[in-house]
């Protein structure tokens, strides 16, 4: 087989909430190391998400979650060359590599944002993915409209 299942590495939870999600969205949050600042920005988000959603029943971790849920996509191409023509296929995505794009497009929009501090470009962008809007949420929706525009090649799949 050319494809061999990677070992995927246990992490330990965080400190606050125990959990991993939490732990590994912090771990692509941090910037050159700094892990205690990547957990300062991402407990303060929360804190801001908090505030600005009151009037929501959910707790600020199960809206961040919903957040991130609402910018995973189900589906993606990937580029197929076949006879010297190169092919967008589109294909599904399993649920790992769903929640690790999810996580990169929120922190990339995040840091794309206009605003003071990281804490408060984070937690607008968290507020927008929870509504269905913002710049990880439409990045999503375009890689779907482009998997429906390929769907003809689907057939191609590996």
């Amino acid at each position: 087989m050319r494809k061999y299942k990677t070992n995927n590495q246990t992490r330990l939870p965080d400190p606050q909430f125990n959990d991993e999600l939490v732990s590994r969205f912090i771990n692509d949050l941090m910037y050159n190391g700094k892990k205690s600042l990547a957990f300062k920005i991402f407990y303060d988000t929360l804190d801001i998400v908090g505030e600005r959603l009151k009037k929501e029943e959910l707790s600020p971790l199960e809206i961040w979650r919903k957040a991130l849920e609402n910018v995973a996509p189900v589906v993606e191409v990937k580029s197929r060359r076949i006879g010297g023509a190169t092919f967008q296929v589109p294909q599904e995505v399993n649920q790992e590599r769903k929640t690790s794009i999810s996580i990169k497009n929120m922190i990339k929009y995040a840091r794309q944002r206009s605003g003071r501090s990281m804490k408060e470009k984070l937690a607008a962008e968290v507020v927008a993915a929870y509504n269905g809007e913002g710049g990880a949420f439409k990045r999503k929706e375009e890689i779907h409209r482009m998997a429906e525009a390929n769907k003809a090649f689907a057939h191609f799949r590996f």
